[in-house]
């Protein structure tokens, strides 16, 4: 079973570990309560980690932090029914649904692998994966490849923060088809303004990454780490299987969104391209993740993403996984 790390409680504010207990002697009690005030009027620096154990492989799931879709971004239902759904799961914000940007370091003591790179400011409070790979003592400059489940802003913008290569050292592995939508100029041209962004990122991605790999099916990328035709969200939206020891693990990208999924399977979102194709992936694969009880890392789900899609009396829904301190 999946074990968790130290780092997966993050990073302690000095504050917290500090003081007289280490120190040999009682502080003031005035003193003690300004330290109080303070600590009471400062967020906490925490970023967050969580780790896991598949056989061999160590998986850490990362953050580059969040953003909150409107109510009325989930085509399939109207904008009050969803608030209504997120209400009903003591979820609901008021500018929306709260989207985690949640990305996946898989490593075997050999290689480095993370899955995407995060919208890196371009959207939300983002921007906060380099400091994530930081709290790991990582730079990006030691990955050894990155696997973008598709080019969508979110997933890529890491990638080329500041019109740059991030990932020097890294190959990079995205579906052809992908690659080929959102490098195409026509599709560029009849895209709605929402979608500009990620087809700019996804020119300087290729332009950028000299060892980019297109794939052109599902693949291995590395013993026991596979790439999962996806397909809907995007023409070339993949997910990333993680197996070895007889334990696995499925990330499967935008397969799954907060509060819609995986209890209807005719909700999208803004972003999806391929409705029908969305929903028929979608159909498939959830009851087969059921029947499997398959553990699942979703991008966008509350951290660290990690769940199972259940069959509950004929409904589907997320079950998030009991992961933390097993054997």
């Amino acid at each position: 079973m999946p074990q968790l790390s130290r780092r997966a409680f993050g990073t302690l504010p000095i504050g917290l570990i500090g003081g007289s207990f280490f120190g040999g002697g009682l502080t003031s009690s005035s003193l003690a309560h300004a330290a109080t005030q303070e600590a009471a009027s400062a967020p906490a620096a925490v970023t967050p980690l969580a780790q896991i154990r598949l056989g061999r492989f160590t998986v850490t799931a990362l953050t580059d932090g969040y953003a909150d879709m409107p109510y009325d971004y989930f085509p399939g239902r109207s904008a009050p029914e969803v608030e209504k759904a997120a209400s009903a799961q003591f979820t609901a914000r008021p500018s929306g649904v709260r989207f985690l940007f949640n990305q996946y370091l898989v490593e075997d003591g050999e290689r480095r692998i993370l899955i995407d790179a995060g919208a890196a400011g371009s959207i939300g409070q983002t921007g906060q994966l380099p400091q994530a790979l930081a709290a790991l003592g990582l730079k990006p400059a030691q990955i050894d490849a990155v696997i973008v489940t598709h080019m969508h802003q979110d997933h890529m913008g890491g990638l080329v923060l500041g019109g740059k290569n991030q990932y020097p050292e890294a190959e990079l592995y995205i579906d052809r088809r992908d690659v080929t939508h959102w490098t195409d100029p026509a599709k560029r041209n009849g895209a709605p303004d929402f979608l500009q962004t990620s087809f700019r990122m996804a020119e300087e991605v290729v332009r950028l990454y000299p060892r980019l790999q297109a794939i052109d099916a599902e693949r291995e990328i590395a013993p026991g780490v596979s790439i999962v035709d996806l397909t809907g969200h995007t023409p070339g939206h993949i997910g990333v299987r993680i197996e070895d020891g007889g334990k696995s693990l499925i990330m499967v990208s935008d397969m799954i969104f907060p509060v819609v999924h995986p209890g209807a399977t005719d909700v999208f979102f803004l972003f999806e391209q391929d409705r029908n194709a969305a929903k028929a992936m979608r159909d498939r694969f959830f009851p087969r993740a059921a029947s499997e009880g398959a553990l699942i890392a979703a991008t966008h789900m509350p951290f660290p993403g990690l769940g199972r899609v259940v069959s509950d009396r004929g409904q589907m829904r997320w079950e998030v996984a009991d992961w933390a301190l097993q054997d």
